[in-house]
This record gives structure tokens, sequence and C-alpha cells, in this order.
């Protein structure tokens, strides 16, 4: 049974909400902490998704007429790709090290002119970077704390355009974000039964607070143009994991993810709104994984994310929660171990409403991911 331990975070890459709950796109795993002796791994997962609407005939008061023709978005969510790293190391019996490189946070959401009377020519593009840096001391082979610092840069660009938002001055607005690094920090407690490969861990992770400078760009209006700044977070989150073995070679997995996206606003001066209006969510995953032999091992598990709020929720981020199921494979021969899975994520139908006027409902969404990892024990 504890020969399958480690085949809990066979994919970690797509076990994170990919492309709902608010930005969260990895769920901020630390895994890679728990390895048995020296480690090293490199994942890489890339994601689809079919995100497509149709416009509302009526304004939110059921009679000012908004877009008669009810026009189609047209397809709008890009294909996106995450990268990840981490390195672990045993300092002594009960003190071990860890650096972990992700991509927690990201947007990428395009309106094609063709489609969305209301919304066409909107875009949304947000990139992350974060390197966590953890240490976990062993009390014994029960108990054992984690902690760290938590480094990342954010960047990104939005472009609002179409009817919805004609009380823009011009019509057509442009903010580009530029790059910010931050500091944050982690700390958890883990508690363990090795004879049963019995595992729960509970890690916090701080919010963010990032100072971005910004240049906004009204086209119609040029003489409001002007470079600005304004303080953005990113959010708090608590994540709580459990394993235990059920039977020979067979185990029982899940976990637990809240994060407070409520507290993600980007509120451009010049502009004077908020571009994201995000609501808290809980992400729940159970599975169970079994190692077939030696070198060969399985898991699957069913994901469900729950949002607070109504449906309501910025153009930029379409959907409000979601469903997944995730299957896995482990292939491991001497020090290597080769992961790789697939996802699939029924997204929930959510309604754009910038300014919080519904004017584009999303509904029957989907993604598929896809992942890879390579890990290397020394």
């Amino acid at each position: 049974m504890k020969r399958y331990l480690a085949t809990t975070a066979a994919l970690a890459l797509v076990s994170g909400p990919a492309v709902a709950s608010g930005l969260d796109r990895t769920g901020q795993p630390i895994g890679i902490i728990f390895e048995e002796g020296n480690y090293a791994e490199f994942s890489f997962a890339t994601t689809s998704v079919d995100l497509s609407g149709n416009d509302r005939a009526t304004r939110s008061d059921g009679v000012t007429p908004l877009n008669p023709l009810q026009s189609a978005t047209g397809d709008v969510g890009e294909r996106f790709n995450m990268f990840g790293a981490g390195y672990k190391r045993d300092l002594n019996e009960q003190l071990s090290f860890a650096v972990i490189f992700d991509q927690p946070w990201g947007v990428d959401v395009n309106y094609p002119t063709t489609g969305s009377l209301l919304l066409g020519g909107t875009t949304a593009q947000a990139d992350s970077n974060s390197i966590t840096a953890l240490l976990r001391y062993k009390f014994n082979e029960r108990f054992s704390v984690h902690g760290g610092i938590r480094y990342q840069e954010i960047d990104g660009q939005i472009n609002l355009a179409g009817l919805a938002y004609g009380a823009i001055p011009g019509g057509t607005y442009n903010v580009n974000v530029n790059k910010d690094g931050a500091f944050g920090w982690v700390a958890g407690v883990a508690y363990e039964i090795p004879e049963i490969a019995l595992r729960a861990a509970l890690t916090y992770s701080s919010e963010i607070e990032h100072d971005f400078d910004l240049n906004e760009t009204f086209a119609g209006a040029p003489v409001l143009n002007a470079n600005t700044s304004t303080t953005t977070k990113t959010p708090q989150s608590v994540n709580l994991d459990f394993q235990t073995g059920i039977a020979q070679d067979t185990l029982l997995f899940g976990g637990i993810r809240w994060a407070e996206h409520s507290v993600t606003d980007l509120v451009p001066a010049r502009l004077g709104r908020d571009l994201i209006d995000l609501d808290d969510s809980f992400t729940y995953t159970l599975g169970i994984g079994r190692s077939f032999n030696e070198n060969w091992s399985g898991s699957l598990a069913l994901i469900y994310a729950d949002v607070d709020g109504d449906d309501l929720v910025s153009p930029l981020a379409p959907t409000h929660g979601y469903e997944a199921i995730r299957l896995g494979v482990r292939y491991k021969q001497d020090n290597m171990t080769i992961s790789a899975g697939i996802r699939y994520t029924q997204l929930g139908d959510a309604v754009a409403s910038p300014g919080g006027n519904p004017v584009t409902n999303f509904q029957d969404n989907d993604a598929v991911s896809f992942g890879l990892k390579i890990g290397y024990n020394f």
C-alpha cells in the first residue's frame, strides 16, 4: 500500500480548477513536500475550452430593447497551457525543503468581433508565475508542520468593446496591466499513519497584494488616456488534502479548497469600475487510486466547484462553478516516474453582466485538459 503514496499527486497539474472558480488554475498544490527522499519533477498541461453564449433580448428591467437579434458570441474560450516544476530535498531525518513553480492564476477570453453585438471585441488575458519555498519539520512519524514564502508575478491586458459598453467614452476601452511581483506566505500541518498510507494535510496560503501600473486608453476619447495605478489582491485560500488506504494497493483520496476570490478587484482610476467582480468558492475532490503492479497504477476522481452568489458574472470570466471527472495513469521504472491524465470539465451556466446588467447567457459549455508529469527520485 505504501508504494502508492506518490500517485495521489500524479495529476496535480490538472487537479485544480482549470477554467473556473474565479481565476484559479492550479489550486496551489504543495504535495511535493511529502515525497519520499530527494525528488524533482516537471509538468505540462493544456486545456481546450469550449465557451459560448447568446446575447439576451432585453435588459434586466425586461422592457428596454437591448439586442433583439440575440446574436451568438461564438467561441470566446482560448486554449491555454500551464507549466510546473518542483524540487524537494531532505536536509536531515526531520527537516526537508522544497521549491515549487506553478502558474496559479490566469484568464484567456476573446469575444469575436463577428459574434456578439453586445460584447464583440472584448478580450482579457492575464498570466502569472509563482515560486514557493517550503520547509517541513517532522516531530515524529505522525505529526509535521510546513511553511514558507511565496513570490508571484502577474500581468495582463483587458479590452472592453461592444454595445454593452456603450456608456464608456468612445465606446472602446483598453487597459494594460504591467507586471508586478509581490510576496505572500504559506503555513500548514499534517498528520500521517504510514502503515495504512493515511495522510491529512491542512495548508493556508495568504492573500498577496499587488501594486499595478496601468496604461488606460479610450479609443474614442484620447483626452482621457492616462498612466495610472491600482492595488489588487489575489485571494487567501485553505487546502485540506487527505488520503488513506482502504484495501491492499488501493487508496481513497480527496480534498477541499476554499478561496476568497471576492477580494480580487481591478478598478482602473480613469474607468472607475471593477473589471473582475468574483465570488468565493469551495472546490471538492474525491477519488480512488489503484496500484496494479510495481510499474503501473491509475486513479479516478470527481471534482465539484461550488461558487457563492448568483450566476451573474463578469464577461471576462463567464462561468459559475463546474463539475469534472479526471482519469490518471502512472508508470514507474527505477527512479523515473511518468504520470499522465485527462480531465473533462462541465462548466456551470452563467450570465455575463457588465456593471451588474445581465446581457449574455452562457450555457452548456465544457473544457478538456491533458497533463503530463515526469518525476525523478535521487
